[in-house]
């Protein structure tokens, strides 16, 4: 790999693994996470941050890979949906189950499916996608937007009366305010929400 001038060093951990790379300056996350270290989940649509197509959580918070330069992200803790796992803690989702197993999408005698996190049971049993695209995305926004609610980050359609810090409900509205900047050009909306409100009630 050049190094010189327009190339330095980054070092960061992605999904829990710690990664040392020589990047062109210029090199968003998103490429870098695609070609070099093969984690494609994360999609290139409008490559212009106004899809979500290529969410990922940067820290625990979401944020668009196709708009951060990898360079900037020294000492980053990167998760893609690669690394979405059953027993994610400490971003809201403590505890909470899904409803995959209750709606006919439980362990297929393999355990295939004990693996994935509850979000992605419950976009599988509520049919929460199509082409599929966008679905990394919104796996990873929905994941983050949980634990800013849960931390009493507030929203758009957020009571302007609510204690500031307290624990956001996650009505219908908050979902959808706090996934807009996810597009689904199948239209996948009305189950993308319910799936969310599975694990969230």
């Amino acid at each position: 790999m050049p190094t010189g001038a327009f190339h330095s060093a980054v070092s960061l951990t992605v999904n829990g693994k710690g990664c040392d790379l020589t990047v062109d300056h210029r090199v968003t996350l998103l490429d870098v996470l695609r070609e070099r270290l093969d984690l494609t989940g994360a999609k290139k649509g409008c490559d212009h941050g106004q899809c979500g197509a290529c969410t990922v959580l940067v820290n625990g918070r979401r944020a668009n890979s196709c708009l951060l330069l990898a360079v900037a992200h020294e000492g980053c803790d990167i998760t893609t949906v690669e690394g979405l796992r059953a027993d994610d803690g400490g971003d809201g989702l403590d505890g909470l189950q899904g409803e995959g197993e209750s709606e006919g999408v439980g362990d297929d005698g393999e355990g295939r499916l004990r693996h994935l996190h509850p979000l992605q049971r419950a976009f599988l049993a509520r049919d929460a996608f199509q082409c599929g695209y966008c679905t990394p995305g919104q796996l990873c926004s929905a994941v983050g937007a949980i634990a800013e609610a849960a931390a009493g980050h507030p929203s758009y359609v957020t009571d302007p009366g609510a204690d500031p810090g307290d624990p956001v409900a996650l009505s219908r509205d908050e979902i959808r305010e706090r996934l807009s900047g996810n597009l689904c050009r199948c239209g996948a909306y009305p189950h993308i929400v319910e799936a969310v409100e599975d694990v969230t009630r």
